[in-house]
């Protein structure tokens, strides 16, 4: 079965949909309230116009573990959920991401990104998506 054009659209439409987002906001929520699993959301910015970061981000879809997703924002921003890991390593995912996507595709190096990191933990309060977004795209100095 061929996926038309017009169907790959609403798939994308429904991908970037700031409900979806919302969405997964909730279950990471959901994870450290209900299950005890903590979770990071990484904000990842690439330079506005920048080809490659879109490359990029298409590579980390296709790389996440099963439990984790990504939302993008728009072309040079995107939002990934890591379930059950720390801080440290999400950073070291995103680090092994940028590393990994540079030696599949003989870039001269890595994508230039800005990250954030935002964690929610279990146990703790549950933080605003307004405030988790705020860490995860801090201010370009």
């Amino acid at each position: 079965m061929t996926t038309s054009r017009s169907d790959a659209k609403s798939e994308q439409r429904a991908r970037t949909d700031p409900r979806r987002l919302r969405e997964l906001m909730g279950r990471v929520s959901a994870l450290a309230q209900e299950h005890g699993v903590g979770s990071v959301v990484a904000g990842v910015a690439g330079r506005d116009g920048d080809l490659q970061i879109s490359e990029f981000m298409d590579f980390v879809e296709s790389a996440l573990r099963i439990e984790d997703t990504i939302f993008r924002m728009t072309r040079e921003r995107s939002v990934l959920f890591l379930t059950d890991v720390t801080r440290a390593q999400a950073e070291e995912v995103v680090e092994r991401l940028l590393q990994s996507f540079a030696e599949q595709t003989a870039a001269p190096k890595p994508p230039a990104v800005a990250l954030g990191f935002a964690t929610v933990e279990p146990g703790g309060e549950l933080p605003l998506l307004r405030d988790v977004l705020l860490d995860a795209f801090p201010a370009r100095s």
